[in-house]
């Protein structure tokens, strides 16, 4: 049997309508224009779309929030929340970029050592200052 070679750089897509409960590890992109009930880790990048919905923590090197959240995000790179997206949790991320239409409600902490340290470690530290 012939094998199909993978592309190059794929993504998975969950597209709108669809809702998936549980966990979810990637290491390709991942696109999610419908509902999550779950943790979302790529070592790529995530996208949450308009109208895109996750019910649990991100974990990626970059993401681009244009839906809601409903958790903790974790970045290593670029985190985005862009246009009407609803954030409702803590940001991690080594650097950030919010739009003024974006809505966030949470702590958020920056640079690129506090991305890499563990959640009990983050604790440690959050409860130092």
């Amino acid at each position: 049997m012939a094998q199909i070679p993978a592309a190059a750089h794929s993504a998975t897509i969950i597209g709108a309508g669809t809702t998936l409960k549980g966990d979810i590890h990637s290491q390709q992109d991942l696109r999610i224009d419908g509902t999550v009930i779950g943790n979302v880790k790529s070592v790529s990048k995530i996208i949450i779309g308009q109208g895109g919905v996750v019910e649990g923590d991100l974990e990626s090197s970059q993401c681009d929030v244009n839906g809601k959240v409903n958790g903790n995000i974790r970045c290593k790179e670029l985190l985005q929340l862009r246009g009407d997206s609803v954030v409702s949790g803590n940001l991690y991320a080594g650097k950030l970029q919010i739009e003024p239409s974006a809505t966030f409600n949470g702590q958020c902490h920056m640079g690129a050592n506090i991305v890499e340290m563990g959640n009990n470690e983050q604790a440690s530290a959050v409860s130092v200052l």
